[in-house]
């Protein structure tokens, strides 16, 4: 307890040099090309659970993710992003399935996809091809996150700078591989854009290597009302996936996800989805959504309060999952912002033999984004 301890406090000393040794601006320019940002956060989490839920316990664990820009040209560009962390948090010894804090802890940055590679998370080449205003085609290629391509949201897509819990920051049912080889293009028409993008990961649970293939098209609308955006999302994978007769599965999914302000204050999001369970999930639908309050009406409009609520559907053993978060973002100036959070979590299970889990946890973040 004690190490952990000290690994916690030692990246939240890090995060304080991150803000002393920033210079202005969101990112450190080296020179015109060359660029250097990231972020860095650090998180303490306590949970009030039954005993089946391994009862009270907190942790906490920081990371450090800075990112390498390179511009060859003005179309041309090569980025490196770097994970590392100290502590894996309560997601080491929550007994609850969905994790309570969705970033890339200690052991995610090791042996990234029994790949036998630690800390470098994405390295990709992109060409830009500009065919006139708003209509643009990108070409990537290398090591990707397909996070980062699909399954966008704009108030609930960020376990840095959003929601913490893993079931309101991503799709449940999508799974999206991250940091592993692949490619990608994004085709930007005006008030449209379409991504399709794949990938070969390393290994699954069954340590068989894997094909993924994703898209999604998007449309954004501004109105009276603010910005909305309206994505589908769908992916799939090779049969590399053992079910329990021992034959091989694939994996197919399709998401929704749509966010849409409403004046200045407020904004809410949804994120609907849907997978094939023949071979073994922990959940084949998500239905989830929530509401996004900027700090505008007591005068801090870089603040904000989300709420949001997600029921997983579950399968294999899994009832379902119930997630409830709240939290309260307060950003101190350029760089610094501090994350109040409150989660509520319930798993209910079809076999006798595995009780039911539930409770809350509460937790602290604090954000470093330079």
């Amino acid at each position: 307890m004690k190490t952990k301890t000290h690994q916690f406090l030692k990246g939240l000393i890090s995060l304080s040099l991150l803000v002393v040794l920033a210079a202005p601006g969101r990112a450190y320019d080296i020179t015109d090309r060359f660029s250097i940002n990231g972020v860095g956060a650090g998180v303490y989490q306590y949970q009030w659970a039954d005993a089946a839920a391994d009862g009270d316990i907190g942790r906490g664990a920081a990371l450090f993710q800075p990112e390498f820009s390179l511009k060859l040209t003005e179309t041309d560009e090569i980025s490196a992003v770097f994970g590392f962390a100290a502590g894996n948090g309560l997601n080491e010894v929550t007994g609850f399935s969905p994790a309570p804090w969705a970033a890339d802890l200690e052991d995610d940055v090791k042996d990234i996809n029994g790949r036998n590679r630690d800390y470098l998370l994405t390295l990709w080449y992109k060409h830009t091809f500009v065919f006139g205003e708003n209509h643009s085609l990108g070409v990537t290629g290398g090591i990707i996150d397909a996070t980062a391509y699909i399954d966008e949201n704009a108030f609930a897509n960020d376990e840095y700078t959003q929601f913490m819990n893993d079931a309101l920051v991503n799709s449940s049912v999508g799974f999206l591989p991250s940091y592993d080889i692949g490619g990608a293009v994004e085709w930007e028409f005006g008030n449209f854009d379409f991504t399709v993008l794949g990938m070969n990961i390393g290994e699954n649970d069954d340590g068989n290597s894997y094909h993924y293939f994703g898209g999604q098209a998007a449309c954004k609308l501004s109105t009276a009302m603010g910005d909305g955006n309206y994505r589908l999302i769908i992916g799939g994978t090779s049969e590399d996936f053992s079910d329990e007769a021992g034959d091989t599965e694939g994996l197919f999914g399709v998401t929704f996800s749509f966010d849409q302000e409403f004046g200045d204050v407020f904004g809410a999001w949804i994120r609907l989805g849907w997978q094939e369970d023949k071979a073994p999930v922990d959940y084949d639908a998500l239905y989830s959504g929530g509401l996004n309050i900027t700090g505008r009406w007591y005068n801090r409009e870089a603040d904000n309060i989300g709420l949001g609520y997600a029921y997983l559907k579950g399968k294999n053993g899994i009832d379902g999952s119930q997630v409830g978060e709240i939290y309260w973002r307060v950003v101190l100036n350029d760089y610094v912002a501090v994350t109040a959070d409150l989660q509520y979590m319930k798993d209910e299970y079809d076999a006798e033999e595995t009780a039911d889990i539930d409770g809350w946890i509460a937790g602290v973040r604090m954000t470093v984004e330079f």
